[in-house]
């Protein structure tokens, strides 16, 4: 606690109460509230930077300087409102930032091998494992409940796969002539409570903020928030402003049909819970895709 107050003296502000909010701390002073959140090994300046150069102030003002171990905003409350419009309100600020940091850089063939190379792994990776646990589950004369929800239900996650892996295929071979790629920058790290809105919009917590494709915004936020909202909805939102090239939507369509990797591990009620969870957003994940490829057919 005093290394927190010795930094926000040095800016001449007088801590007057002090408020434990997670990783942040939220502190009144005699000239405000304000926010404090100890950094990261990533130095994001540089990323402020060229944010301000493109026009895009939304974020909150920063009072501490890049060579302080925390960083120092100022406090900024959200007003009341549903989480529906607030995920809307979030995403055409989202379309927004990428809209305004855009640029094509040249990318080499090996680029796209090397993430060609990476989703084929990983999606060979997933199948033998699947494979495995699937193959002693059918040993056992009695299944535990978790494990007869996951047997029940495999059929989902070979489809996935499958889904991926054939479509990943089309992918490569429609980048193979581009050599251009379009980059941006990400937050990152979205999520309904690193959004704000009161007379503004701003969006906090930036310390992963990156360059580069503008589908791993969407990527992040779907795994995070896919089944607590309607994201075909939140995606036309978001294209209505930046729409997407026809390789990123195949892209992130592959991303977000990959299941992820289940731990079997955990309590049989837990389990339940994870393996519930993990279907449900492959059975939301093809309902979200199916119309897009019913489009194609047509």
């Amino acid at each position: 606690m005093s290394k927190i107050r010795e930094t926000v003296e040095k800016y001449a502000l007088k801590p007057l109460k002090y408020q434990i909010k997670g990783k942040v701390t939220i502190i009144d002073t005699d000239n405000g509230r304000f926010a404090l959140k100890e950094k990261n090994r990533n130095n994001n300046q540089s990323i402020f930077e060229y944010l301000n150069s493109r026009n895009f102030h939304y974020y909150p003002e920063i009072v501490s300087t890049d060579r302080d171990d925390y960083e120092i905003t100022e406090y900024q409350e959200m007003v009341d409102m549903p989480d529906d419009q607030k995920m809307m309100d979030m995403i055409d600020l989202v379309a927004l930032l990428h809209s305004k940091t855009t640029y094509f850089e040249e990318v080499d063939i090996d680029d796209y091998k090397k993430l060609y190379e990476d989703i084929s792994n990983n999606i060979a990776y997933l199948t033998s494992y699947y494979n495995d646990y699937i193959s002693v589950f059918e040993t056992k004369v009695f299944m535990s409940p978790s494990e007869y929800l996951f047997a029940r239900n495999i059929s989902a996650i070979y489809s996935a796969l499958y889904f991926a892996k054939q479509e990943l295929e089309k992918w490569y071979e429609m980048i193979q002539e581009k050599r251009k790629q379009r980059h941006v920058v990400l937050h990152n790290n979205l999520d309904l409570s690193h959004f704000i809105r009161n007379e503004r919009s701003y969006l906090v917590s930036w310390d992963k903020a990156k360059i580069d494709l503008p589908i791993f915004d969407l990527y992040k936020l779907y795994k995070r928030h896919g089944l607590d909202f309607d994201f075909s909805e939140i995606l036309k939102r978001y294209e209505r402003t930046y729409p997407l090239l026809e390789e990123e939507r195949k892209l992130l369509f592959i991303l977000i049909a990959l299941p992820d990797k289940i731990e079997f591990d955990g309590p049989e009620y837990q389990m339940c819970q994870i393996i519930s969870r993990e279907f449900d957003l492959l059975f939301k994940t093809e309902q979200l895709i199916s119309p897009y490829y019913s489009k194609e057919r047509k």
